[in-house]
């Protein structure tokens, strides 16, 4: 997994929800089938209403056509990011879409845990409100080892709060493959 991660953002509002992420309709498809497993690239952040869509300017999908991955790898969202129920589909949906990382003002706690502990996308947390500064589109660098994100469409820099021990576990493949190689399982 990279320390310096670079794509392009979408940018979302506050209060992004489970079932936004990825709608109830869609956990039918299997997660060990290659071709089921589009499915969730293909309809995550399918429900996210139109005016949160690709903020400020509204309106911009996701997923485009038929596609499974989208073109932006970086997430920008408000505060309480992933709220909702305990759907660990949410991040594995998003991570099938070709996201890398998201970074939000804060997160539900169960989205939160849900990413680190299927080690499925890291989680950073900015230090200010950045879906305001930051455009659908803009290309931008998240340096995770000096907890920085760059907006290189602007030259914009942003602090982020440390990732800890979360970078580990992720790049590890989850918790439980963490445990194993650090000696705590066997």
């Amino acid at each position: 997994m990279e320390k310096i991660i670079n794509g392009k953002a979408y940018v979302l509002g506050n209060n992004i929800d489970t079932d936004q992420i990825i709608p109830a309709e869609h956990l039918v498809y299997s997660t060990t089938d290659p071709e089921e497993v589009k499915k969730y690239g293909h309809f995550s952040l399918s429900s996210v209403p139109i005016e949160q869509a690709g903020l400020p300017d509204g309106g911009k999908p996701f997923i485009i056509g038929e596609n499974y991955q989208s073109e932006f790898s970086i997430i920008i969202g408000g505060s309480n990011f992933g709220c909702g129920s305990s759907r660990e589909h949410a991040p594995f949906a998003l991570q099938v879409a070709g996201v890398k990382a998201i970074v939000a003002e804060s997160y539900a706690r169960i989205f939160y845990r849900n990413s680190v502990d299927g080690g499925f996308l890291i989680p950073t947390e900015s230090k200010e409100k950045l879906n305001d500064k930051i455009k659908t589109g803009d290309e931008l660098e998240i340096n995770l080892n000096e907890s920085k994100l760059t907006n290189k469409s602007t030259g914009q820099e942003y602090e982020l709060n440390s990732l800890g021990s979360v970078y580990e576990i992720v790049e590890a493949g989850g918790l439980f493959n963490f445990a194993r190689n650090s000696g705590m399982l066997v």
